[in-house]
């Protein structure tokens, strides 16, 4: 069964995010980019099921923006969908992790959790890190 990695958000994150993953890891022709609400007539509802009806033969993979937002929260109502997988918290680092293994991971599910994993592994808060390093170096 064919993959696909979708990545949804309010405004132009996910084109953006895109970009940056392409930049990262070359150009994949699995992953979709969802801009949401760019103009006064976009119709999220419309989107989603015409995003989820063309993809209604694939392991498919959304990653939203925000948990509990409009986005997210659209996608939610299709989360029973057997192949559906929904994530939310949209971060580059979880990205370049989870593409790269996309279309070779055994198990979708499994790879999601290893990615997030690792993912949190990233996010550091750099000051206080650095600082602790230079105080060591100085004894």
């Amino acid at each position: 069964m064919e993959r696909k990695l979708v990545l949804a958000s309010h405004g132009k994150l996910a084109s953006g995010i895109n970009s940056s993953l392409e930049l990262i890891c070359g150009n994949q022709l699995a992953i979709e980019a969802l801009d949401c609400y760019l103009t006064e007539s976009f119709d999220l509802e419309k989107e989603v099921k015409e995003l989820m009806k063309r993809y209604r033969e694939y392991e498919l993979v959304v990653v939203t923006d925000i948990f509990g937002g409009s986005v997210n929260n659209e996608f939610l109502a299709h989360i029973d969908r057997s192949n559906f997988y929904l994530v939310a918290g949209m971060n580059l680092p979880f990205l370049v992790e989870l593409s790269m293994q996309l279309q070779q991971a055994e198990s979708l599910p499994k790879l999601i959790e290893a990615s997030l994993e690792t993912s949190k592994q990233s996010i550091q808060f750099c000051n206080p890190l650095i600082s602790g390093e230079l105080e060591e170096e100085e004894f």
